[in-house]
């Protein structure tokens, strides 16, 4: 028995290889996603992070096939691992198809970046949890209700009964976010995708809702992809960390071996802009530039443009760079990882 638990525990829930995700646009096609491999153990909380225009929300919701035309999935695989059942490949199902309906909201949930657009207006919060627990179980209204309120004291609201009643605008933005906290988790997911959950909320707020997300993932053992640009959300959250650019992993390992040891001078950059009392008033060092348009993708490795260590017919030669080990122990797509080991 202790043998097959551990070996439960070990299986992947979520494999994602190779994954390319393109956009037709006036330009011609581009790439958002551009060959992403990511795997998300089960019960763990995975980091996504990266700048705007990066690629890691339309990583996201092309787990859950929510890619909308002229957008659509060229290349690759997403396989989920259930606890029970078979192993499920996502990007196989039809549009129409009942499993990936009993996906979306079932086995794999979302928390949307602005609660506003993910509640409906026009509709009471009781409604909109009541629909999301009968599409997915097999309960009356009243057990709906009844599972709505449990849920919604779970996530800290008061008065849960009351806010059945409530429409959205009649809620405070972190009571909003709780909301679809609770919606989210109220199928019992075993991975839940939170796609910049705490954007629109002031720093008390965004700590509170850290806090609950973490002790409820640890109670249901819900396994998470947290999609961020905040590395310091990241170092209260995550387990293991994937760093995006352009639409590639350019660095990939555990929390603590992206933040001692970050080996990718993106990744560095990110770091550095962080800020710390050891810094006193001293103004933040910053990455150079901005992103590029996913048109004008440069040559070798699409950070060299940006790059305080960039060398002259070695970064910007061939294709990108794939990730490779490095001198830390982890991942990197760097092609001078040996030479920048000592770099600060």
């Amino acid at each position: 028995m202790a043998g097959m638990t551990q070996q439960v525990k070990e299986t992947p829930l979520l494999e994602i290889e190779d994954l390319q995700v393109c956009f037709d646009t006036e330009d011609g096609t581009v790439a958002a996603v551009d060959g992403v491999s990511l795997t998300i153990p089960r019960g763990r909380i995975v980091g996504l992070v990266g700048e705007s225009g990066c690629g890691k929300s339309v990583t996201a919701y092309s787990i859950l096939r929510l890619i909308q035309k002229p957008g659509r999935i060229r290349r690759g695989r997403i396989r989920l691992h259930p606890l029970h059942g078979d192993a499920m490949d996502v990007t196989a199902l039809g549009e129409k198809d009942d499993a990936l309906y009993r996906l979306r909201g079932g086995r794999v949930s979302m928390i949307f970046q602005e609660p506003m657009t993910a509640l409906s207006p026009v509709h009471t919060v009781g409604n909109q949890i009541c629909e999301a627990i009968r599409l997915h179980q097999e309960v009356t209204r009243a057990a709906a209700e009844r599972l709505a309120v449990e849920m919604l004291e779970r996530v800290g609201i008061p008065g849960a009964a009351g806010r059945l009643r409530q429409y959205p605008f009649e809620m405070s933005g972190g009571m909003r976010q709780r909301v679809v906290i609770a919606m989210a988790l109220v199928g019992r997911p075993e991975l839940l995708i939170a796609d910049e959950p705490t954007t629109a909320l002031d720093v008390t707020i965004q700590a509170q809702i850290m806090d609950l997300m973490r002790g409820l993932q640890r109670e249901m053992n819900t396994a998470i992809l947290l999609i961020t640009h905040d590395l310091g959300v990241v170092a209260q959250m995550c387990d293991d960390v994937a760093v995006m650019y352009l639409g590639r992993i350019v660095e990939r390992g555990t929390v603590r071996q992206i933040l001692k040891t970050p080996q990718h001078p993106y990744t560095r950059g990110l770091l550095a802009s962080l800020p710390s009392l050891s810094r006193g008033r001293s103004e933040l060092p910053s990455i150079e530039g901005s992103v590029p348009s996913l048109s004008e993708i440069p040559s070798g490795c699409p950070f060299h443009p940006r790059c305080p260590h960039y060398q002259a017919d070695t970064c910007d030669r061939g294709g990108p760079p794939d990730l490779r080990p490095s001198p830390a122990g982890h991942e990197a797509a760097c092609l001078r990882l040996e030479g920048l080991e000592a770099a600060p």
